[in-house]
């Protein structure tokens, strides 16, 4: 338990948050007391981290591995779908506290993504995990539709692009409500799918399982649009990166039997959304690099 009074939370997710967020401030407590009435033992703190949440390697009761998460915001999605998704494909949910933020997961192996392996073996199996998370949502489920999450970046962090992108952001405004207003039926998304976001599993249902949900409903070619553009940077350094580009972007619609105008389109949107983000962040070299990955498309 002393553990989580010394609790030192990750760099990546101050700066995220702020050094004065309130809920930095109660994360101490907060981990204290899941931990107490979980009967959880920690070990330390998984890094680096996200950027909204933090995660301990505790113990249960019994020894058996798991990881406590605290998320700032969105836990009950998350737990909604991972409980929709029930280990296919995803990690398991063990137990939740949604108004406190608070997560319960099976341990998975979290120093060893899919970023570990060479590309084409890592995309044949970022290909077969996130096959199994596309269901359907259920009746009366908590999520946000696609048109609606989209909706709001174009309200806010669109809105705000510099005035020298504007041409780009303009073309991925208007793509973006092209693909609207005709989406096919919307399925169950894990939202941020890549493949830092599948580690290595010892359970023997799979050997590899997404983690770090951000759910949505929509049409798989939104979570494809995410995977599309990983190993951004060694893409952006070797030769011919436009053209490996559209390739990339058509085996992969080939191999999920996606439409391949809509996932360039959410490709698109979703690298200038991205960039933008970046941009107002102060992050320049990232925000430049995805704009100029949107660019190729």
């Amino acid at each position: 338990m002393a553990s989580a009074l010394h609790l030192e939370p990750p760099q990546r997710l101050v700066r995220a948050l702020g050094a004065d967020n309130p809920w930095l401030a109660g994360l101490p407590a907060l981990a204290e007391r899941m931990l107490e009435r979980w009967e959880l033992t920690a070990e330390r703190v998984a890094t680096p981290g996200g950027r909204g949440s933090i995660v301990l390697l505790v113990r249960q009761q019994d020894g058996t591995p798991a990881a406590l998460k605290l998320r700032a915001a969105g836990a009950a999605q998350e737990a909604a779908a991972l409980e929709r998704w029930d280990g296919l494909g995803a990690v398991q949910l063990l137990r939740a506290d949604t108004e406190a933020g608070a997560l319960l997961l099976e341990r998975l192996h979290g120093e060893m993504s899919l970023r570990s392996l060479p590309e084409a073996k890592a995309t044949l199996e970022a290909v077969s995990v996130v096959r199994r998370l596309w269901v359907p949502p259920g009746p009366g489920h908590p999520f946000e539709t696609v048109a609606e999450h989209t909706a709001m970046e174009a309200e806010t962090v669109l809105a705000a692009a510099p005035a020298e992108v504007g041409p780009l952001v303009d073309e991925a405004l208007g793509i973006r409500a092209e693909l609207v207003a005709d989406a096919p039926e919307g399925v169950l998304l894990h939202g941020e799918f890549r493949q830092g976001a599948v580690l290595a599993s010892d359970a023997a249902r799979a050997r590899w399982l997404a983690v770090g949900p951000e759910p949505l409903v929509g049409e798989p070619a939104f979570d494809l649009a995410r995977l599309a553009r990983d190993r951004l940077h060694d893409l952006v350094a070797s030769p011919g990166a436009a053209a490996a580009t559209r390739r990339r972007v058509g085996r992969l619609a080939d191999s999920l039997d996606v439409d391949r105008e809509r996932l360039r389109g959410w490709t698109l949107y979703r690298a200038v959304e991205s960039g933008v983000r970046h941009l107002v962040a102060g992050e320049r070299e990232d925000g430049e690099a995805l704009l100029e990955f949107a660019g190729w498309l």
